[in-house]
């Protein structure tokens, strides 16, 4: 029996039922990784010695009658967690022999809820790219469509679910770097609340390791069914133990409902900064009247939505703003001489962008300001709605561009050629406010390439929208396998 399909749900029942070992599915998970990721690339750092110890440490786990939300179950984890022993290196070359001493928080409580780490996914250059590639470990490849991205930065993540190598995966996200990945490669994520889970040593190689709070950035699950999203996220959930949770636990509400029909709903499928390609209208709108024949209130238009070109340009001041603190200087006042040279009436994204680089501190309080009334938008707009469904980027996975540099790349949509970066907007929906984002399968493009969409839920609420991607997935049909 083949098990690198099955769900993490499944091979729990399977374990527990004495169906299958762990160090079989450790197993059949390395010898399926070592025949087929030579065309994917979605395993950058192997570590299938200690796995196989770990699956069998598992096994006798479970004959002394121990059972843990994921014991014995193969996972992988982005690159860019620390895991003690292997190297953390973001993709950047001059880090490529650093090694952490300590585990992550995320990949302790892996650990401690019994999972079998087979090893770490590839990534983008310092995690800022729509695609996973860098010079240490090469390209992910779609496994739909090898000329492809599996998207970033988690991509590696994605496309090693999408390729049965093992059942769950933990990424992050800050620019849609969970759901965009998912989107690409026809599986689930879960962009968390920001704060909700704790993201200590998921840090840049030499970066202190302190339990910070993050500014956009969340950590979060991978999975291949809604079910599966939640299961992970109920083990990576909560407050770092240095911090928050020395006083607090986490209890997550309840859904607000557990029935299609109950849910009230806004789908959104125009953007007013960029257009959406017919391939996403058509997976948006194909959720769109799932939900309708279930009997959810589905709606098209409301006036308590927040305006989302403001959005956008405030969240282009909020992530840039935080990404150029890491800039080497020389960039920081190529990027600054740039700015100052821009014209005063230019309102662009582009121009936006690059006015958010050398951000004053100042205007960031005015920007962090503004995004709390957007804040309240919200949660008007959801007193009245459960969830948002919406695209996750404007097309589905494109061809590889690694032009080294982003400004002079396009994104093609429907024929007509846009700014690479103006595709992130989408993300910045749910990433600027900070709430919760589920990325759901919809369906497949006409040239047979996966389409996914987000349900975007209220602030801490995060079961609302896993339920609904549970509910739609039991009704529209979820992940499957690429041909």
């Amino acid at each position: 029996m083949e098990w690198n399909f099955r769900t993490a749900e499944e091979l729990a029942a399977a374990l527990r039922a004495g169906d299958v070992t762990s160090a079989e599915l450790t197993d059949e998970a390395i010898t399926r990784i070592e025949r087929e990721d030579k065309d994917i690339n979605a395993i950058c750092v192997p570590d299938f010695d200690r796995a196989r110890a770990a699956a069998h440490a598992a096994d006798r786990a479970r004959a002394r009658g121990e059972d843990r939300p994921l014991l014995g179950i193969p996972v992988t984890v982005k690159e860019s967690y620390d895991i003690a022993g292997l190297p953390t290196t973001w993709g950047m070359p001059q880090h490529r022999d650093f090694v952490p001493a300590e585990d992550a928080v995320q990949v302790s409580r892996l650990r401690a809820a019994g999972a079998v780490v087979l090893g770490k996914t590839n990534v983008p250059l310092g995690l800022q790219d729509i695609q996973s590639f860098n010079e240490i470990y090469g390209t992910t490849n779609n496994p739909w469509d090898h000329d492809r991205t599996s998207g970033g930065s988690s991509g590696g993540s994605a496309a090693a679910l999408a390729s049965g190598f093992g059942a769950l995966s933990i990424g992050s996200d800050l620019a849609g770097s969970l759901r965009t990945p998912a989107h690409f490669c026809g599986v689930y994520a879960h962009k968390p609340t920001l704060g909700l889970a704790a993201s200590r040593g998921m840090v840049p190689p030499l970066a202190p390791v302190l339990p910070t709070d993050l500014e956009l950035a969340v950590v979060g699950p991978m999975a291949r069914t809604a079910r599966d999203l939640t299961l992970l996220l109920d083990v990576m959930a909560g407050p770092d133990p240095l911090t928050h949770g020395v006083a607090y636990d986490l209890t997550l509400p309840p859904a607000r409902h557990e029935r299609l029909g109950d849910f009230r709903v806004l789908v959104l499928d125009d953007h007013p900064v960029i257009p959406t390609g017919s391939a996403v209208r058509a997976g948006v709108n194909r959720v769109a009247d799932a939900l309708a024949e279930g009997g959810a209130r589905v709606e098209r238009h409301s006036p308590l939505l927040p305006d989302l070109t403001e959005a956008a340009l405030l969240y282009a001041r909020l992530l840039f703003s935080g990404t150029a603190a890491r800039f080497p200087v020389e960039s920081y006042e190529e990027v600054r001489a740039r700015a100052a040279g821009l014209d005063a009436d230019d309102r662009s994204l582009d121009a936006e962008l690059l006015r958010a680089v050398v951000l004053s501190h100042r205007d960031w309080i005015e920007a962090n300001n503004s995004r709390e009334v957007h804040r309240h938008g919200w949660r008007q707009l959801f007193a009245e709605f459960d969830v948002v469904v919406c695209p996750i980027t404007p097309t589905p996975a494109f061809p590889h561009d690694h032009n080294p540099d982003p400004r002079q790349r396009r994104l093609v949509i429907d024929g007509v050629r846009y700014p690479y970066f103006d595709q992130l907007v989408w993300a910045g929906v749910a990433t600027m406010p900070g709430f919760p984002a589920t990325a759901v399968p919809a369906g497949r493009s006409p040239e047979g390439l996966p389409v996914g969409v987000q349900l975007i839920g209220p602030m801490f609420e995060d079961r609302t929208p896993l339920r609904l991607a549970e509910l739609l997935e039991q009704r529209m049909g979820g992940f499957q396998r690429p041909n």
